[in-house]
Parts: structure tokens; sequence; C-alpha cells
């Protein structure tokens, strides 16, 4: 299955539907309106300036509205009843919007012509829209039942409930790479060929064959050792799957999505496809507008950092963010500079390390000014978990495996842990702040992204960030 392939197919439907339906719609206008209006011929009002402009700017607007509306985001797995309802609402706002902005100031005072051109417009894009989508949906999921298109699964058990369950895999369009024992002392049920090691083995069976899931089916497992086992799996960075059934220790850890089968992915959070997009853009708009704004700013601090102390103007630092990816983290450095400084040392309470012009922009948050440049080019968000150095997660993991979580979604310049917490000094404080983030990842919208940066300013404002 490829997915770039068959999310093209979803934005050419979508741009030819909405090309279309505009120009029916065009048709209609002419007919009921700009025939009396001094256009004589159909062709000469299609070939008007205004009425080209909007033939190739309106099907661009649909398509930023079904983007923003987090259709593409997921172009396998997908409900014809979701499909169904996510298309009505999307077209329901977009003909709206389109209707009063675009529409209305060329109709004449005739109520009889709003509503013969309203509703034939939305019943035009709906109809061509959803039919599209419909055909291409059923395409791909008569693909998988005919087992042309599967996932590639690696299972994690080895026991009578995961042989048990391999049938069911099968039925939902599923390839077994294999099975890999998850250490609970079961023998092992599955044959030897389909055993292909045990959780030691798995960074190198993820190396060796292509997976596109985990599905964690343990055996004879206490609730605690199964929460751990499923903990220890986020970080290889796959969807983590478990089965959806009565009593399963796993559902205690939160359940995010179900996809219309007996499976839930446990990787994802509560953040909605729209939300998440739009949070992307968000992202992309205001870390320009800063680093543009405040261009004067940054110059100000740079060269005052560089004339308090000796050493470079920026901080540099690997952390791991989205998915376990290393990153480099820019900041105005705040430290006098040491070579033998080992670079994983934590910022204590009033540390003489910590320059006077240091401690100001500490005091502020302005030292994390650079940040916004890691917005802008992908490495982290406006808001989010604050990213950590690897040697540090190795410490919080052994207290606190479900760290692994915040890797699901990218860090950021602030947190719900930084406005509430503040910073850490030992690792025992970083997993304390970490229940503020754990609480941020489990309900995260773009409503408590706001309230979170309100929190954020009030904090630049008092001095507060010490």
């Amino acid at each position: 299955m490829n997915k770039v392939r068959q999310t093209a197919k979803y934005i050419l439907a979508d741009l030819l539907m909405a090309m279309f339906a505009w120009l029916l719609l065009n048709i209609i206008r002419y007919h009921e309106v700009a025939q009396f209006e001094g256009f004589t011929t159909l062709l000469s009002f299609l070939l008007f300036h205004q009425v080209l402009k909007g033939e190739i700017l309106i099907p661009i607007f649909w398509l930023i509205l079904y983007y923003f509306s987090g259709y593409y985001n997921s172009p396998f797995a997908k409900s014809r009843i979701n499909e169904l309802f996510n298309t009505f609402v999307t077209v329901s706002m977009g003909v709206v919007s389109l209707f009063f902005v675009v529409v209305l100031d060329d109709l004449p005072d005739s109520f009889h012509i709003y509503y013969l051109v309203f509703f034939s417009y939305f019943g035009m894009q709906f109809f061509f829209t959803y039919l599209c989508r419909f055909l291409i949906t059923n395409h791909a999921l008569r693909k998988v039942k005919q087992r042309k298109w599967l996932t590639n699964a690696l299972v994690i058990g080895s026991g009578s409930r995961a042989a048990k369950f391999k049938n069911e895999l099968l039925k939902l369009g599923y390839r077994i790479v294999g099975f890999v024992d998850d250490g609970s002392g079961t023998v092992p049920v599955v044959t030897l060929e389909e055993l292909l090691g045990n959780l030691d083995d798995l960074p190198g069976l993820l190396t060796s064959h292509s997976v596109d899931e985990l599905v964690l089916v343990p055996d004879n497992q206490s609730n605690e050792d199964s929460i751990l086992l499923l903990y220890s799996l986020y970080h290889y960075n796959l969807p983590v799957k478990i089965r959806l059934e009565k009593n399963n220790p796993l559902l205690r850890a939160e359940v995010k999505t179900i996809h219309g089968i007996p499976l839930i992915d446990v990787t994802k959070n509560n953040f909605s496809d729209a939300g998440k997009n739009i949070k992307f853009m968000m992202d992309k708009i205001i870390a320009t507008l800063v680093l543009i704004l405040l261009s004067p700013l940054y110059a100000y601090l740079a060269i005052r950092v560089k004339i308090s102390s000796k050493g470079p103007i920026f901080f540099r630092q690997e952390r791991i963010g989205y998915r376990g990816r290393p990153f480099t983290i820019n900041k105005f450095r705040t430290m006098y500079v040491n070579p033998n400084d080992s670079g994983a040392l934590l910022t204590e309470k009033d540390d003489p390390r910590v320059t006077p012009y240091g401690r100001f922009l500490r005091k502020y948050r302005l030292d994390e000014l650079p940040q916004f440049w890691n917005v802008l080019i992908g490495d982290m968000s406006l808001v989010g978990p604050r990213p950590e150095q690897r040697y540090y997660i190795g410490q919080i993991v052994k207290k606190a495996p479900y760290y692994y979580l915040l890797h699901n979604v990218r860090p950021g310049i602030t947190s719900w842990g930084m406005v509430k917490y503040g910073y850490a000094e030992t690792v025992d404080k970083m997993i304390e702040r970490l229940n503020f983030d754990i609480m941020y990842y489990e309900n995260m919208s773009l409503t408590l992204d706001i309230t979170i940066l309100l929190y954020t300013i009030k904090t630049v404002f008092t001095g507060k960030g010490v």
C-alpha cells in the first residue's frame, strides 16, 4: 500500500470535482442571472476573466479546506460513515463561506435565486465529492479484502492468544511478518518458523524486516507487566495496536481511536486530525512572524550575550524530539563556557555557571527565543512537552516508562509542565513535571494550546521564568 499514491487519488478527485461543481454552478448563474446582464452567450460568460479566476481559485480553496479538515491525514482504514459525515460538514462550511463571500454579491435581490443557487451548489459539491471519495475508498477496501493491499504486522506475543488472533489479523488485511516472544515465560504456541525471536531481538528485526505496525497480544502477564511492555514499545515509533476485548489490562492505557475493527491504536493522542493540521500551520505562520518582527530584539539580545561573557552567542545541544528523532535545539547562551562541562548537567537554582545576563534571560524566558527557528524547520512546535537529552530520558524511563508517549507529538517551546511546574533540577523533579506533560498529551486541543500560550505570555511579562 502506497500512502502517497492513495492520498494523491483523493486530492486529484477532490480537485476535479470542485472544478466540475463550480462549472455547473456558473452555467446555472448564466441562465438565471448573467444572460440578463449583458452576456449574450454561455461561452462568453465562462471565458469572462472573473469567472475564469474563480475556476482556478475556488478549487484551491476547497483543497485547503479539505486539508484543514484532516481528511488527507489517513488515506487508509477510512470509515465510510465517518467519511460521509466529514464530507457533509466540510462541504457545508465551504458552500456557506463561498456563497456569502463570492456568490451573493452577484445575485439579484430574489430569494428564489438565492435558494436555487445555494442548494444547487451544495448538492453538486457534496454529491460529486462524496461519490468519488466513496469509489476510491471502496476500491481500497476491496483490495484489502482480496489481500492485494496488506499491512505488515509484527506480533508481540507467541502464546495461545497470539496464535488465535492470527486469523483475525489476516481477515483485517494484515500480513504477519512473524511473532516475538513477549518474555512472559509462556511456552510458544506458534511454529518455529513464525517465531522470530524475543524482545531483545526486536531492534534488529525492525531493521531487517518491513514492519508497518506492532500488534501487542501478551499471554499470562500481570497487568503491570503488560502495561510496562506496552510503554517499552513506544520508542520504536511505529503504531502499536492492541485487541479490543473485555478486561484487557492494556485498556488502562488511554483509548485513542477505533477504526471500525477490533484493534485500538494506543500510540495516538486525542488531538483531532483537523486540530493537528491547524496547529502545524499556525506554528509555521507564528514562527515566521516572530523571526521577522522581533529580528531587532534578536540582534540586541545577541549583542548583549556576546559582550556579557566570553563564548558563542547561541547554545546548541542535541535533544530527542518527535518520533524519537534527535535534533539540535537552539538557545541564547546563559552560562559561562566551561570546556570540561559534559553538557548533561541540569541547571540548579542559583547555579554559579549562569551569567548575570543569562539569569535575566532565563527569568523572562528570552533565552528560548531562538527555538522559533526550530519551530519553523519542523523540529518543534509552539506548545508541546519539553524535549530532553537522551541521557536523562534513559534515567526517566527507568522510573516512568510511559515517558515514551511524549515522542508521539512534537516537543514545544513552552508546555503545560513548564507553565505549572517550571524548570526541573533533578530527574525526580523531571518525573514530577512529566505528570503535567502527560496530562497535556491526553487532553491535547487547540483551546488548551491557546491557554498554555497565554500562561506563558504572563510568565514572560511577570518575570517568573525561574
